[in-house]
């Protein structure tokens, strides 16, 4: 048997456990990138965030550690190279249509220092920019993407 999948999970790109009609949570890695007093961040070019800023990050390829595919999005999406130091949380993203549920991503967010490379907007990013952190209730961003900087700012200072 085939499993079915509705067109709104298809397009989020959501899949189904081969033996369930259910949607399983998709494992995905992010970076909070600081350069100084900035960070790195992205404004989504596809739905369903087309037009807000977030940090850079994707899916867990098979094989792959959540450090390792938070770095790869990271140079995929803008073109940067960093250090990262540590885990600053992990989120959750769930899409829900009309209450049922579209989506349910676990995102595993990393924060660290830029090391190289210049910015550029890169697979799934309309635009990338070095953001200072006095700037960021000024921009249209993803849920929960301030409160997760401002943590990762926090620690990373600690650190320092």
């Amino acid at each position: 048997m085939t499993p079915r999948y509705d067109r709104a999970a298809r397009l989020a790109g959501v899949t189904r456990h081969p033996a369930s009609t259910s949607l399983m949570p998709r494992p995905g890695a992010s970076a909070a990138v600081f350069r100084g007093p900035q960070v790195l961040l992205v404004e989504r070019a596809k739905a369903p965030f087309a037009g807000k800023w977030s940090l850079p990050g994707g899916d867990i390829e098979p094989g792959e550690s959540a450090r390792e595919a938070a770095r790869r999005e990271l140079a995929e999406e803008t073109g940067i190279d960093a250090e990262l130091v540590g885990l600053a949380d992990v989120a959750e993203v769930i899409i829900r249509d009309g209450g049922k549920l579209v989506a349910h991503h676990v995102i595993a967010v990393f924060y660290g220092r830029w090391l190289s490379g210049e910015a550029r907007a890169g697979s799934d990013a309309a635009a990338v920019r070095w953001v200072p952190l006095e700037e960021l209730g000024a921009l249209a961003l993803t849920e929960g993407t301030q409160a997760i900087i401002e943590r990762a700012a926090a620690e990373l200072e600690s650190q320092a």
